[in-house]
């Protein structure tokens, strides 16, 4: 499995300390090149991802036996980008093992997929709540700035909270559990974790395309 960053419009050296932040404990992982291709682009992510896993067409991919399982994690604009490549990714006959969104604010975030959110603020996270399907998320408390949450998770205090729905007449999500406190940083890791995605602490890996 690989992990799939897709940064936002932001200068890359945001998501160097990003990387840093969480330690660098990503066992595989590639770096979408958002300073050369815009992040907001399906079409532009799912090139990046034929040409890393030497996939010609998207078409052919249908018969490849290859099934590369990705985990997407997504900041801002890139949010748009990625959830978009992780429907037809998943659609070619692939497996998307999960899709994290960092601050996807006013993105339609559903799948066949388990889907993470994380949010710079209270506002955002419940908001954003309308549109998302079920999923642990984190929010921020207090909030941080948008792109603080990126570029510092370490830093980003806050409470992780179940799949159940803010909103009571929601029934078809399960009740809330109390919050945990926690970082963003210490939430992405977990999640990594649980799906078998985390390097040990004392191993160090960087896959910059």
């Amino acid at each position: 499995m690989t992990v799939i960053i897709c940064p936002g419009v932001h200068p890359p050296e945001l998501t160097e300390r990003f990387l840093q932040g969480c330690g660098e404990r990503f066992a595989d992982y590639l770096v979408f090149p958002s300073e050369t291709a815009p992040p907001y682009s399906a079409l532009h992510v799912l090139d990046f991802l034929h040409r890393q896993f030497a996939i010609p067409h998207p078409v052919a991919s249908r018969c490849n036996t290859a099934r590369a399982p990705l985990l997407f994690i997504s900041f801002s604009a890139g949010v748009v980008g990625a959830i978009g490549a992780a429907w037809v990714w998943q659609s070619l006959g692939r497996t998307v093992k999960a899709f994290i969104a960092l601050d996807g604010w006013g993105v339609p975030l559903y799948g066949n997929f388990p889907i993470h959110r994380l949010s710079h603020d209270a506002f955002s996270h419940h908001s954003s709540a309308w549109w998302s399907q079920p999923g642990e998320s984190f929010y921020a408390d207090p909030p941080v700035p948008h792109l603080e949450l990126w570029q510092s998770p370490q830093t980003a205090h806050g409470w992780r909270v179940s799949a159940g729905s803010p909103f009571p007449n929601e029934r078809r999500r399960p009740p809330i559990v109390e919050p945990v406190a926690t970082t963003a940083a210490e939430f992405l890791l977990r999640l990594l974790a649980r799906y078998e995605e985390l390097l040990p602490a004392s191993s160090h890996r960087s896959r910059f395309v």
